[in-house]
């Protein structure tokens, strides 16, 4: 157990915005929400998964919806507890301590947000290792554990407590309920036990996270150390020549093209994303397919740029980095394979691709 001040969440959102592999919503804002609670109420207490007990009730906190319309409706920080609250009077139960659903973008700093107004710990993992689009794509799902009952809850007071089937069927209605609640919404999912959330979570993720941000914050050659740390592939070194993008039915969708420079003058790469970067084609070859973790460096500074970030004449870095073993089963393949994003490539792994 330690407890997360300002410097350490300084260090989380560069991280965060590293893993969320261009998705899972700007990490700048999510660092703000944190660093006020922080200042106003304390520091948060982060637990190993190891110091949870069996019997504990274990929620992540996390926002749902389109990155780019959180930009504009920047949360105030009231719809987390008000989900949190619905949801311990539907289980009649005290919730023990909150996690990220995800270790990217703004949802791996949301939660600090939430434990420091409510005085919850936070716990060292989470549920993908990096950022996914849709909510039965973490491994909770790969385990059995149901995302119901879940709450979402918006700006305005409106609350819902959803309970669905499975993680699949979880997603399809809250994606609908999003969009008529305005694009992003925050949400309570995936109640489990500490022994569940110890057994299926992905761990130490927030620790990764910070260890990344420091790297690039510190090193004078961060890039080279962030290969080393994450055991990553430089994909390409270009710069942006074409950005597409869209908000369609509560996801941003589109595909970036570079321009090669230095190493790879005179190629091109093509980046397809869903909110999170999928798929890294150069010259028309896949060099890394989702589940493993794709994300654009300013090739200066190391610093990640989200897909909402993306702008023409960008010199950039794309590193490749391998998925956590989770995502390499049958299911997990199944779950959030290039064909299950309507991609007609088989998945191979980055290491394979780069030999």
């Amino acid at each position: 157990m330690r407890y997360i001040g300002k410097e350490e969440i300084e260090k989380m959102a560069i991280g965060a915005a590293l893993l969320g592999t261009g998705g899972g919503g700007d990490p700048f804002i999510g660092k703000l929400m944190a660093l006020q609670a922080i200042e106003k109420y304390g520091p948060v207490k982060l637990l190993s998964a190891d110091e949870l007990d069996d019997e504990a009730l274990v929620v992540p906190s996390a926002m749902m919806g389109a990155p780019t319309v959180m930009v504009e409706k920047v949360p105030s920080g009231n719809e987390s507890i008000a989900a949190f609250n619905a949801l311990e009077e539907y289980l009649g139960r005290k919730i023990t301590a909150t996690m990220p659903i995800e270790a990217g973008g703004v949802n791996s700093l949301l939660p600090f947000a939430l434990a420091a107004r409510v005085g919850l710990p936070v716990v060292d993992a989470d549920g993908m290792g990096r950022a996914f689009p849709e909510l039965q794509m973490v491994t909770y799902y790969l385990d059995g554990i149901n995302a119901s009952p879940m709450v979402l809850a918006d700006e305005k007071d409106n609350s819902i407590v959803l309970n669905a089937v499975d993680g699949v069927w979880t997603e399809k209605i809250a994606r609908a309920a999003t969009m008529t609640m305005g694009g992003s919404l925050m949400n309570a999912i995936y109640p489990m036990s500490g022994k569940q959330a110890r057994e299926s979570s992905i761990i130490g993720s927030l620790s990764f996270e910070e260890k990344l941000g420091d790297i690039i914050m510190t090193s004078k050659q961060p890039i080279d150390d962030l290969v080393e740390a994450t055991n990553g592939y430089i994909l390409f070194e270009g710069k942006i020549r074409d950005v597409e993008r869209a908000t369609d039915g509560g996801f941003v969708r589109g595909k970036a093209v570079f321009e090669g420079l230095n190493q790879n003058k005179s190629s091109e790469c093509t980046l397809e994303f869903q909110n999170e970067n999928l798929i890294c084609l150069v010259d028309g070859q896949p060099k890394c397919l989702t589940p493993d973790l794709i994300t654009v460096l300013d090739a200066e500074t190391g610093m990640p740029i989200t897909t909402e970030g993306l702008k023409f004449g960008m010199r950039v870095v794309i590193l490749g980095m391998p998925c956590d073993p989770k995502w390499r089963t049958d299911k997990g393949i199944e779950t959030v394979g290039p064909g299950y994003f309507g991609y007609d490539i088989e998945y191979q792994t980055i290491e394979a691709l780069n030999q």
